[in-house]
């Protein structure tokens, strides 16, 4: 596997490692924790030894897992665990075989950087796949992309809707809400504001609209656009839901 950026790293190809028993733990017991609610494997209906193994894969050095969700249009999302052994993290892109190069949604780790997502784009994400390589369950596709969700504008299912992932992918059904509240109340930002970028022509100004989502986060790759070619652009909104 080949991404530009990474051309030196040990990049493997990394959708089996979510049928791991541990798996769903070890990827977003962190993203549960808070005030309200104590994490631990049961919740996800898995055992500590299966977490912790699940964990070892998912940091291994000396192969940095990619987990890949295709989206409309030929579009993929890459989760790409950065494993360096004294400064390791999660990078989320965006990509096209056209670009030059992925664009930034997010990176989880201690310089942070986010939120990735509107809710809006993750449900549709997870819902509209394309026909490239990796995950096509939208529910795990859902909950792959959760950590980099950050709206202010939830809906009033949001939560009904990650419980129902969460059922679907193993947790015990007591714990399934409790669960969802505590995973979108993100650790690392607050609910961030959406919205469309682009001068009106009444102003005089360029008419260059586009329907891909900026964030007002001040830590978000996405508060600015991704410097796409207009049609480019029109097929990104597409593919993330946005388009009108």
């Amino acid at each position: 596997m080949l991404i530009p950026g990474y051309e030196n790293d040990p990049l493997a190809i990394g959708e089996e490692l979510v049928h791991l028993p541990g798996f769903w733990a070890a990827y977003l017991l962190w993203l549960a924790e808070g005030e309200d609610l104590d994490p631990e494997p049961a919740l996800f209906g898995a055992d500590g030894a299966d977490v912790d193994a699940a964990y070892e894969r998912l940091s291994d050095p000396t192969a940095w897992p990619t987990i890949r969700l295709s989206m409309q249009h030929g579009h993929s999302v890459l989760i790409v665990h950065r494993n360096f052994v004294e400064d390791g993290g999660v990078d989320y892109y965006v990509a096209h075989p056209d670009w030059d190069r992925p664009r930034s949604l997010a990176r989880i780790d201690g310089h942070f950087a986010g939120p990735g997502l509107a809710w809006c784009e993750l449900v549709h994400v997870a819902r509209h796949l394309g026909d490239g390589p990796g995950i096509t369950d939208p529910d795990a596709r859902l909950l792959l992309l959760l950590p980099i969700l950050g709206d202010v504008d939830l809906p009033a299912d949001a939560t009904a809707t990650v419980a129902d992932a969460l059922a679907a992918i193993g947790a015990p059904p007591e714990s399934t809400a409790a669960l969802a509240e505590a995973l979108l109340d993100h650790p690392f930002w607050d609910g961030e504001t959406w919205f469309f970028d682009g001068s009106s022509p009444l102003s005089g100004a360029s008419t260059d609209l586009s329907r891909v989502l900026l964030c007002g986060g001040s830590y978000s790759p996405r508060g600015v656009r991704f410097g796409l070619a207009p049609d480019q652009d029109t097929r990104l909104a597409e593919a993330l839901g946005t388009s009108g």
